[in-house]
């Protein structure tokens, strides 16, 4: 928490932002969404017009730099990525089914779903999605996605008064709900889909 808001006051704002956001597409792991919102957040209550311009491109091109890194990692090796990259169920055959058909909007989708963004670059990597269709499917899922966290941002801006400690606390706090929102939502997809009708029992052989 201390260096997200040490981060959130630094003059390198901007390009920690970019890595962050690159580096979070293979390794999932940093606080990037809550850094770019709560980030939106002060400059939206600040009213500074070029650092929120500043914070759109380069959510976008962190996004698109991540999303190339994990396209090659999924061409070049498989044991870098994690297992939920190669599953044979949920969002990874979804995204399998629709990645050549309409490859554009299969990247633009998955990219809203918890872990979306690693599984399908992962896979339109590994099944040899052309570099031109990824590309223009990342930039279009990379400039939709900095649009929805900048209007997360500039809701979250009259809420925190753009104090840094409230604008990461609730910018961890909305990451969690979004993401425990989607896991209940699947949960209850999952509930309701029917059971797969038992096999019949082989018939007995005449005597």
């Amino acid at each position: 928490m201390e260096l997200v808001t040490a981060i959130l006051q630094s003059a390198w704002l901007l390009p920690a932002l970019v890595l962050m956001i690159a580096v979070d597409g293979p390794v999932p792991m940093l606080p990037s969404e809550t850094l770019l919102m709560s980030s939106v957040a002060s400059a939206s209550v600040a009213r500074n017009l070029p650092m929120l311009a500043g914070l759109f491109f380069a959510s976008a091109a962190g996004s698109m730099a991540g999303d190339l890194a994990v396209h090659a990692l999924g061409r070049g090796s498989h044991r870098l990525l994690p297992r939920s990259a190669q599953a044979e169920h949920g969002v990874a055959r979804w995204i399998r089914s629709n990645l050549f058909r309409r490859p554009v909007t299969a990247l633009a989708a998955a990219r809203f779903l918890p872990g979306g963004r690693l599984v399908s670059c992962a896979a339109a990597g590994r099944l040899g999605l052309g570099l031109g269709s990824f590309v223009a499917g990342s930039a279009v899922s990379s400039t939709l996605w900095a649009c929805y966290m900048l209007g997360i941002g500039l809701a979250l801006g009259p809420v925190t008064g753009g104090n840094p400690l409230l604008c990461v606390l609730a910018g961890a706090v909305l990451a969690v709900l979004t993401a425990g929102a989607f896991a209940i939502a699947r949960r209850v997809r999952a509930a309701r889909r029917p059971a797969p009708a038992p096999a019949p029992a082989p018939a007995l052989a005449a005597n």
